[in-house]
């Protein structure tokens, strides 16, 4: 056992790749979705979740792999609680290495795939450092790969269009502090908003103001993290109000702004342990 008390906690590993390490007892998520795979591993007790309409359970050395835009919680399946590694990635990383194809789909949730170990393991591991640019490109490279070779994604009868999509969506990044509407992107794609939006959701797994609301997400976090207070993050992440930023940061993590802050451990860039 790695841990002196039965405290729930979470730790960030260092660098700018999103990865925490976490120990949650009882209830850990109420129901959510985010626009991000999450990847992970069980260290320890039974990580257990409702997924797709079934109960899933991952025991010590199982892996999650959460499609982006699935609504899942998250709870502990015994008393003892679990711990747990995981990684958020972004869609437009895995297309990086796909190259416009459907995004990889792992039904059940959960994997016990050797192949997919391999190259899930050197993500999750040394939390104490951050990556290489170089050793990230090359791990999201081999991650993509074979989560295209594992998963039950169909090949499509339909032809999507990668480049009005990653148009659209750099469109989006470029304006995050802005309103913008489909005829926005329509114009600057030159692609019918329609077509756009099915794309879009084909090559990122989400909507086009879902990603953006995603993308002020997560510079809320950030401005969090550092120690901004709640009321100034909503406001400097173009939220109407404190409400309005508390019920979309629950809805994509879970968790209200105050208990994200509070699950945070005193030294955040420390894991309780490096080993896995």
């Amino acid at each position: 056992m790695y841990r002196e008390n039965t405290s729930n906690w979470v730790y960030k590993a260092c660098g700018d790749v999103n990865r925490i390490e976490a120990y949650f007892s009882g209830a850990a998520f109420a129901p959510h979705r985010h626009d991000t795979y999450t990847i992970g591993i069980t260290l320890e007790g039974v990580q257990s979740f409702d997924y797709r309409g079934a109960a899933r359970h991952s025991l010590p050395g199982g892996m999650v792999v959460l499609h982006p835009d699935e609504l899942h919680d998250g709870r502990a399946g015994t008393d003892a609680g679990f711990r747990y590694r995981s990684i958020y990635i972004e869609p437009p990383l895995i297309q990086s290495a796909l190259g416009g194809k459907r995004l990889p789909f792992i039904e059940d949730g959960v994997s016990s795939d050797s192949r997919l170990f391999d190259v899930v393991l050197p993500l999750l591991e040394a939390y104490d450092q951050p990556f290489e640019t170089l050793e990230y490109q090359d791990a999201l490279y081999d991650l993509a790969t074979v989560l295209d070779e594992v998963s039950g994604v169909e090949k499509p009868i339909k032809i999507f269009n990668y480049r009005a999509a990653e148009l659209a969506r750099q469109y989006i990044l470029e304006r995050l502090d802005q309103g913008i509407s489909m005829e926005d992107l329509e114009r600057a794609t030159g692609h019918d908003r329609w077509q756009l939006s099915r794309d879009f959701r084909a090559m990122f797994g989400t909507s086009p103001h879902r990603y953006l609301i995603m993308r002020r997400l997560d510079k809320a976090r950030n401005m969090l993290f550092a120690g901004g207070s709640i009321a100034d993050t909503a406001t400097a992440c173009e939220f109407s109000d404190q409400s309005h930023f508390t019920r979309h940061f629950k809805k994509a993590f879970g968790v209200t702004p105050k208990r994200w802050v509070d699950n945070l451990g005193g030294d955040r860039h420390t894991p309780r342990t490096n080993v896995l």
